[in-house]
């Protein structure tokens, strides 16, 4: 929805051109995925392993994958390995494999393998520098099972997106020997000021991915107690790093560090924001913005801004995919969506339209690369992450971490220098939900030069003049 002449040609678009929805394909998901979970101990014993495996076992059983369990250090060879999408390490602890183990696991990793660290995976292999940058850090205390608060910092990534932005229960609390926010992202934290015994000085991660040397891992500092296993928000908490690990799921997990909201979910912070058009946006009691009529666009109006990373995630409601949304950038302040379509860009939500106008597209000048978004795109109904990253007049998008677009402005009539930022709510009959919206301000420099033209650039060969929404 991007740059229009008139309202006529606006209208015809709206009934125009629909092909098949994207496919979202998954690299370990479907009936032969398979997880092993490794419990071997050579130090401190959890007696609430069994039911942690048992656990695993029934979210297998219950979402299509394989479980098999073992604390043979004799599975941990090449061959094995290979059969199995991600390895669960469930409260291991101490020296659990032997050299010629540890270089087959490397391997196995380094090839794509999944790794899902669970509560004692962080009290494991101390001497194994390659597992404790996949575990992400290493245990280093705890004080007495407790309740506390543990704060949901990304409520996009599966392991997270059905919590709360709080969620209070009892476990034993990790101290780390060191904090790995900045090489992993984040996903949860612990609020030390809700127990006693943090030792990490207020900034407390407690659950987090990153992507290692070719493969996936996961880590969460949860599961002690027996209790833990039965807890439905602990288990779809799993469920979700398993099912990003064995590659069923998409997320951003890159570090993420040095942004701030610009609406975190309150309706305080949407006081700096405004409704251009008809329609709305209506604020859900759990921090979610979904869109209401239009076709409009809801503008933040508090600042401008130059070169920049923005941040949202998204969730399209239909299960064929074909709501429709997007998030304009560079765009004057007016409380006319049209100018913003006249003035701005648009990064398109809609996974049912022709390439130029669908999910991940600069609407109407420039396709996103469709095999990478189709791989990174998690289906209707799930949560995706968009990072927009403005720096000149050079805009690149990155869907779920994956980098899908890389557009250059060279219309005289348009900058992406400066501008402001906003969602769209496109029409009764299109319900698109956000998150989470964040930004972080980058240094200014010269990227994507736009050259001279004598007159305004037209649309590419083939695609007529877009207008608000398609």
């Amino acid at each position: 929805m991007t740059r229009t002449g008139t309202a006529v040609a606006g209208a015809a678009l709206l009934i125009g051109c629909v092909s098949a929805p994207a496919a979202s394909q998954s690299s370990g998901s479907g009936p032969d995925a398979r997880v092993l979970v490794f419990s071997k101990t050579a130090g401190f014993r959890h007696d609430s392993i069994p039911e942690g495996i048992a656990a695993v076992r029934e979210l297998g059983a219950g979402h299509g994958f394989a479980v098999d369990a073992t604390e043979d250090a004799g599975a941990f060879t090449a061959r094995n390995l290979a059969r199995y999408d991600a390895v669960v390490f469930l409260s291991t602890t101490g020296d659990v494999l032997n050299d010629t183990q540890q270089s087959a696991f490397e391997r196995y990793i380094t090839r794509g393998g999944g790794y899902v660290g669970v509560h004692a995976a962080a009290d494991t292999e101390y001497d194994w520098a390659f597992y404790g940058g996949l575990a992400g850090a290493y245990f280093q205390s705890h004080p007495a099972i407790q309740p506390a608060t543990v704060t949901v910092e990304d409520r996009s990534h599966p392991a997270t997106s059905g919590l709360d932005e709080s969620w209070t229960r009892v476990d034993e609390w990790y101290n780390y020997r060191s904090n790995p926010r900045e090489k992993v992202h984040v996903l949860a934290s612990l609020d030390e000021s809700s127990y006693t015994g943090g030792t990490m000085n207020g900034d407390h991660p407690i659950a987090w991915c990153h992507d290692y040397q070719g493969g996936r891992a996961f880590y969460t500092g949860v599961g002690h107690t027996k209790e833990s296993y039965a807890e439905p928000a602990l288990r779809q908490h799993l469920l979700g790093g398993i099912r990003w690990a064995i590659g069923e799921a998409r997320a951003d997990c890159r570090p993420e560090n040095g942004y701030r909201p610009l609406f975190d979910g309150t309706a305080e912070s949407l006081s700096a924001w405004r409704q251009a058009g008809p329609g709305s946006f209506e604020l859900d009691g759990d921090g979610t913005l979904t869109s209401s009529g239009g076709m409009g666009m809801l503008w933040y109006a508090a600042s401008e801004y130059r070169s920049y990373s923005l941040k949202l995630d998204w969730r399209m409601a239909s299960a064929s995919g074909d709501d429709n949304s997007g998030v304009f950038v560079g765009f004057p302040p007016s409380d006319d969506p049209w100018s913003a379509v006249n003035n701005g860009y648009e990064i398109q939500i809609d996974a049912t339209d022709v390439p130029e106008r669908t999910t991940g597209s600069v609407y109407g000048f420039r396709s996103a690369d469709l095999r990478k978004r189709d791989r990174a795109l998690n289906p209707a109904g799930e949560w995706n992450t968009y990072e927009i990253r403005v720096e000149g007049e050079r805009l690149r998008v990155w869907l779920n971490g994956v980098k899908i677009n890389d557009f250059t402005n060279t219309d005289p009539a348009r900058s992406l220098r400066d501008g402001h930022v906003g969602i769209q709510n496109h029409g009764a009959d299109d319900r698109v939900s956000f998150r989470d919206i964040r930004i972080k301000e980058l240094p200014e420099r010269s990227v994507g030069t736009m050259p001279p033209a004598p007159s305004a650039a037209p649309a590419p060969a083939g695609v007529p003049a877009p207008a608000p929404g398609d």
